[in-house]
Order: structure tokens, then C-alpha cells, then sequence
């Protein structure tokens, strides 16, 4: 379809980029408004409202991706979260690692990204050191530890989603939002919040439908993605180091329209505020949470968002276990810090 758009002087990565601009921007908006965390959905003093949000967002993203793919638009046949063989072992300990991190860090990337906007060092400084261990992890000194625990695999054979299982995509669609949506019109949250939620849900197939159809070249291809924060945050860094030599691609400008959306919000309504770290210990969890998350993140194939939120609406088991393992390692950890340490972190310098 790319080439019936008229962008005569762009080729369809370039494109690509603006539009990663345009949905990270609106993801940062909304996300900022509606506090949006799956750390805070499992173990945040408002957990109940904020899996409101977060399963509000997941069941529109699951409905509007499904649409896409019964429609024919795009289909996930090739993509990664449904390969035959599920490297369970990766996937496993990856997201045992992010969850723990990001209990550590009192955010996952996508949640540390708004926050860094908000005027958050504690944010930045995570995000560079989760950028570095991300990036080693897929290209570096810690990839032969990702290609080791990948090679430990369960063959899936056909059934390596939903749509394989009686009742098709459809009905197992419907389902899993259904029960989203049940569990949030009960969450206490207000309407505007759940529509704010809604929209930011939205954001997922359009990314999806957005690579995969809208901007389809048989002779410049562009990679089938939607919100993710791992990959692109390894992107970014590379690309900030070396922007003469490499491209932007879509994740680096996810990235930075996520940056400027949050940070309009903020700024808008007020929410911008200086915050640093409190203590040297506090520091040093953090660096050694953003150091699980980067790795944790790799392995498991993607983030709370990227394996969940994008990733569910696939209808992948892939991308379910890495969510159910992110989970798993986030009440594990917090369950491990004693409460006198939890309150001692909970108060940042500003």
C-alpha cells in the first residue's frame, strides 16, 4: 500500500519513524494521564484501579489487532512471537529477571520513559544502564547468554496460539477481553480514566496495522512491529551514539515521541517535579534493577508492553508466558524486600 501514498521522497522506513513519533507521542500522553504500570497493577498500593487501566488497554488492543488480522491487513504467520519452537527457558528466567527489576526500579521501561519526562533522575539514570544491558544482550558481551538459553526449546508444532486452539481467534478473543473489560468496569476507576486507558489501547493495532499494511514495500520493507520498549531502547542508544552512520528507526522514534508526549502532559497539567535518588543504597538497587530489566527483557522477548500489551493481542503463548513470568518475578521480589526497606526507597529527594 506504501507505494499508492505519494511520499514520493521517503522511503517506507523513513515514514516509519514518523509514525512511531506520532503513536509514542499519543502512548505518552495517555499513559502520563492515566498513570498506566503494570508494576503498580500488581503490586501498588492502587493495584486494583491501575489493572483496571492496564486491562481496559489490553482488551482494546486484543479486539482492534484481531480486527486487523480477520480483515486480512496483516497477518503474524512469520513473526517471532509465533515461531514453532518456544524458547521456554529464555522466556522463563527472562521474565522472572524484568519483573524483579522493575520492583527493584519502581517502574517497567515504558512507565520509566513517562517518568523521565516528568522531571524523574531516578528514571533517566535506569533507562541508561537498562539501554546498555539490553544492548548487550542482544549484540554484545551477554549475547552468547541469550543464544544459549534460546537454544533450549518445546517444540510447539502448529499450536503456537489461540487461533489454534477449538473456537479460533474469534472466540478467544472475545473472551480474554471480555474478562479484561469485567474486571475493570469493577477496578473503582473513573469513566474518563477507562477511556483514556481505551485510547491507549487503540495505539496497538494501529502500530500493527500501521507497519504491516499501511506502510508494506515489497522493495523497502519495514518490520511488522507495534509498542515495544526492549528493542528500542538498544536502538535508540546505538543510534544516539552512532546517528551518522545508522538510520532512525522505528523504535528510536517510539522512543522519543513517548519522551515528548509524557512531557507535554506534565507539563500541561502540572505533574512536571524534580525527583533524585535519596540515598546511595537506593542507587544501587536501582542500577542493579534496570541491569535485570535489560537483560530479563532480551530473553523473554519484550517488555510488560511488549510482550504484553502488543504481545497478547497476537494471541501468542509466547508472549503469554513472558507475561505470566514478569508477574511471577515482580511478587517474588517484592514479596523478598522487607517492608522497613520498601518505605525507606518509597521517598525520593526532590
Amino acid at each position: 500500500m506504501f507505494e499508492s501514498l505519494g511520499f514520493e521522497n521517503y522511503t517506507a522506513p523513513q515514514v516509519a519513524v514518523g509514525l512511531a513519533l506520532i503513536l509514542g507521542a499519543a502512548f505518552g500522553l495517555f499513559a502520563e494521564r492515566t498513570q498506566f504500570c503494570f508494576r503498580r497493577a500488581l503490586v501498588g498500593d492502587d493495584r486494583k484501579q491501575a489493572m483496571g487501566v492496564w486491562l481496559t488497554a489490553l482488551a482494546v488492543a486484543v479486539l482492534g489487532t484481531q480486527a486487523v488480522v480477520l480483515s486480512g491487513l496483516i497477518t503474524f504467520e512469520d513473526h517471532r512471537y509465533l515461531a514453532g519452537d518456544l524458547p521456554v527457558l529464555a522466556i522463563v528466567l527472562g521474565g522472572l529477571l524484568f519483573g524483579a527489576g522493575m520492583v527493584l526500579t519502581r517502574g517497567c521501561a515504558s512507565r520509566l520513559t513517562v517518568l523521565t519526562a516528568t522531571g524523574n533522575l531516578r528514571a533517566v539514570f535506569v533507562l541508561l544502564i537498562f539501554a546498555i544491558a539490553a544492548h548487550a544482550t542482544l549484540k554484545g558481551v551477554l549475547a552468547p547468554v541469550r543464544t544459549t538459553l534460546g537454544a533450549y526449546t518445546v517444540p510447539l508444532g502448529d499450536t503456537v496460539s489461540f487461533a489454534n486452539l477449538p473456537g479460533g481467534a474469534l472466540v478467544w478473543s472475545l473472551l480474554i477481553a471480555l474478562a479484561a473489560l469485567a474486571y475493570a468496569f469493577r477496578s473503582g476507576n473513573r469513566v474518563t480514566t477507562l477511556v483514556l486507558a481505551a485510547l491507549l489501547g487503540a495505539l496497538v493495532p494501529l502500530g500493527w496495522g500501521g507497519t504491516g499494511y499501511v506502510l508494506y514495500d515489497d522493495f523497502d520493507p519495514v518490520a511488522l512491529e507495534s509498542l515495544s520498549f526492549t528493542a528500542p531502547y538498544a536502538d535508540t542508544l546505538f543510534w544516539t551514539v552512532a546517528s551518522t552512520s545508522i538510520p532512525a528507526n522505528f523504535g528510536v522514534g517510539l522512543i522519543g515521541g513517548t519522551f515528548i508526549g509524557a512531557l507535554v502532559a506534565a507539563l500541561v497539567f502540572g505533574s512536571f517535579k524534580w525527583q533524585s535518588f535519596a540515598t546511595p543504597a537506593e542507587t544501587g538497587r536501582y542500577a542493579g534493577g534496570a541491569v535485570l530489566m535489560g537483560v530479563g527483557g532480551v530473553l523473554a522477548g519484550g517488555c510488560t508492553v511488549g510482550a504484553g500489551l502488543a504481545g497478547i493481542p497476537t494471541l501468542s503463548f509466547a508472549a503469554l508466558l513472558a507475561l505470566l513470568s514478569i508477574a511471577g518475578g515482580a511478587l517474588l521480589a517484592n514479596a523478598a524486600l522487607k517492608p522497613s526497606r520498601q518505605i525507606a526507597y518509597a521517598q525520593p529527594a526532590e
